[in-house]
């Protein structure tokens, strides 16, 4: 069975796939210091939850953005699992070209993601995460990575509102009933909200313009499920990007052994 572990700035997941399926997903907080003992602890209990154990885990795979993170995640995967994880930007192999001026710097989740929307949708793509930063890539029709635009999340420029207005509350992100705000609330709402909303239509315009090709545009990440049906521009909404684009890489690697 595969261990795959997907780390973002604010959440990471755990997964499970026994070669048919994913069978169990866990997602905790993500903590940079947080080292392979502890982790083992936390995961050893959901394993059992679910009848499993470190035994039948036979392969690992980590995209992580958090680069202080990646040594424990390594030592999880070596001292627990007695197995040398697969590594984004390290030792794993994409499949895929990095058609940008210094590929090393492209984030490990937007690469994952490239993978992941490759294997479905038609290409040109746009693809859009929204996490803790709001990336919108570019995926050549034959796959290949070629850059994009990264922009503050959601939620971090709601708690940047918060903290550097002293009378605007902090406040839940939803759909407001209206553009024009009635109250504060509904008026940081609209802000929020719209404001994306509008970011994410323009930067897909300019996109287009710029590109001069049709192009598919497909959005995931925990927050893109909030602008479903709100937008038009985007053509496919999809949560599994991410770890479709690991269970690829990991099968591609595979090969490769073999």
């Amino acid at each position: 069975m595969l261990l795959a572990i997907e780390q973002g700035n604010t959440n990471t997941m755990f997964a499970i796939h026994d070669g048919q399926s994913w069978i169990a997903q866990w997602r905790s907080a993500t903590e940079s210091t947080r080292t392979a003992d502890e982790y083992v602890v936390w995961l050893s209990q959901l394993l059992s939850m679910q009848g499993l154990g470190f035994r039948a885990i036979d392969a690992c795979i980590i995209s992580s953005v958090v680069p202080q993170s990646i040594f424990n995640l390594r030592n999880l995967s070596r001292r627990y699992l007695n197995v040398e994880p697969l590594v984004i930007g390290e030792n794993a192999k994409l499949g895929v070209d990095v058609r940008i001026e210094k590929p090393s710097e492209a984030g490990a989740d937007r690469l994952v993601n490239a993978v992941g929307a490759n294997m479905v949708y038609p290409g040109p793509l746009i693809v859009i995460d929204s996490g803790t930063a709001t990336t919108f890539d570019i995926v050549a029709a034959d796959g290949a990575f070629e850059g994009g635009i990264i922009a503050p999340g959601i939620n971090l420029s709601m708690q940047a509102l918060h903290e550097a207005a002293a009378k605007l509350p902090r406040i839940a992100i939803q759909r407001p009933a209206r553009v024009v705000g009635k109250d504060t609330v509904g008026a940081m709402q609209s802000g929020v909200f719209w404001g994306y909303i509008a970011l994410i239509e323009g930067l897909i315009t300019r996109i287009k313009a710029e590109r001069a090709e049709p192009m598919t545009v497909v959005a995931t990440g925990g927050v893109a499920s909030l602008f479903e049906g709100a937008t038009d521009s985007i053509d496919h909404f999809d949560p599994d990007l991410t770890i479709r684009g690991l269970l690829e890489i990991h099968r591609r690697n595979t090969i490769l052994e073999t």
